[in-house]
């Protein structure tokens, strides 16, 4: 029987675990799980350790005030696995508890074999991760297929396994029909408005995106607005878009089956017909519902400071990155402007060529990360297995 500790994090991460559970009971029904997880997971069959949300915060200002009690389940996670003395350890994501763990096991436990799923950016940024990850991890699994030779390099095994976005469901036609026609929008153009997934970017970009919409409404009035709010910042959305021209749609999930939820969220990223958001993953989901974007970001002074330094590469848009090529526009920390987005923005809406090379770039980005192949669980089911008989 092959023995598999997990621990996730977060959200984000519990998904992926899942998907890696399934996957490996598929390849080798006999397998045994612990770990630390939510539901998802535990829909697979994982009884966590404890409960995953414990682990679920970010941030200097949230993580100082828990700091002691994370060490302390660090700490239980970390001697739990050496108690149980699994075949392998699987880390999925959240680098900052999950490799702390790693190093811990690895110390008393040298044996057990240590595998991190997702790696860290270290391609944009702090590249010297890598060769600290190296000292406690013996294999990587990566979501982007130019990020192994940087795991490689540093002396661990790096297996690409596919991006998690590329087997998520899509909304039809008749589902993003019924979407237009439940929330009244019949045959408008729809402009997606995503201000982030965290309190601090929803703080910081509402006013500046809602400053943006009054100019782009002022020369496209029928447009309407769509906010797919998560439900963290729900209320903060809410709250943000009050006096917002053009009767702006927010698609609050809270008190939702999550099913429901996730159905309108992929209604209406079918139904638009571009998107201004903040950077990060949601423009892979985008680019997954062929949905053109401008990204817009900022940061305070000293942050944009330290990071615009040590950034490595000219983007930070994965559209653009895996493709490579500049097809989705930036507008980053000085440039993130109302009136500089809203020209984008514009200029997006009304440039059907510039449209087109999003798309190709968004589908070349896709088969990229793995649309059409193996799910990246079974994927990242099989390099773990791999790696367990290559010793």
């Amino acid at each position: 029987m092959t023995r598999v500790f997990l621990v996730a994090g977060e959200p984000s991460g519990d998904r992926l675990g899942a998907a890696l559970m399934a996957g490996l009971r598929q390849l080798r029904p006999e397998v045994a799980f612990q770990g630390v997880g939510g539901a998802a997971m535990g829909a697979e069959g994982l009884e966590s350790l404890f409960p995953m949300q414990e682990l679920s915060v970010m941030g200097l200002s949230e993580v100082l005030p828990k700091y002691r009690a994370l060490k302390a389940r660090m700490v239980q996670t970390a001697d739990a696995v050496i108690a149980a003395r699994p075949d392998v350890l699987v880390g999925i994501d959240s680098p900052d508890f999950c490799l702390r763990v790693a190093a811990r096991v690895r110390a008393a436990a040298p044996d057990i074999r240590i595998v991190h799923y997702v790696a860290p950016s270290v391609w944009a940024w702090r590249p010297g991760r890598a060769a600290k990850m190296a000292r406690h991890v013996d294999q990587v699994l990566t979501l982007l297929p130019f990020e192994p030779p940087y795991m490689e390099a540093a002396g661990m095994r790096a297996d690409f396994v596919g991006h998690p976005v590329v087997s998520d469901p899509l909304a039809d036609r008749d589902q993003i029909a019924g979407f237009r026609a439940e929330e009244g929008l019949g045959e408008a153009p729809v402009l997606l408005v995503l201000p982030g997934s965290r309190r601090s970017e929803v703080t910081r970009l509402m006013p500046v995106f809602g400053a943006a919409l009054r100019l782009i409404l002022a020369a496209r009035p029928g447009t309407r607005l769509v906010l797919p709010a998560a439900a963290p910042v729900a209320e903060a959305v809410i709250e943000a878009a009050r006096g917002w021209p053009g009767r702006p749609l927010i698609l609050d999930p809270r008190g939702q089956a999550p099913e429901r939820a996730a159905a309108r969220k992929r209604a209406a990223f079918g139904a638009a017909n571009a998107a201004l958001a903040a950077s990060g993953t949601v423009s892979l989901e985008l680019a997954a519902a062929d949905t053109p974007m401008v990204i817009a970001y900022d940061l305070r002074w000293l942050s944009w400071q330290i990071m615009s330094r040590m950034a490595r590469v000219p983007s930070v848009t994965l559209v653009n990155l895996v493709s490579g090529c500049r097809a989705v526009p930036e507008l980053l920390g000085p440039a993130c402007r109302p009136e500089l987005i809203a020209q984008a923005v514009a200029a997006l809406l009304g440039d059907g060529a510039a449209q087109a090379a999003q798309r190709q770039a968004m589908a070349e980005t896709m088969q990229a990360l793995g649309r059409g192949g193996e799910p990246p669980g079974l994927r990242a089911a099989r390099a773990v297995l791999d790696g367990l008989a290559a010793g």
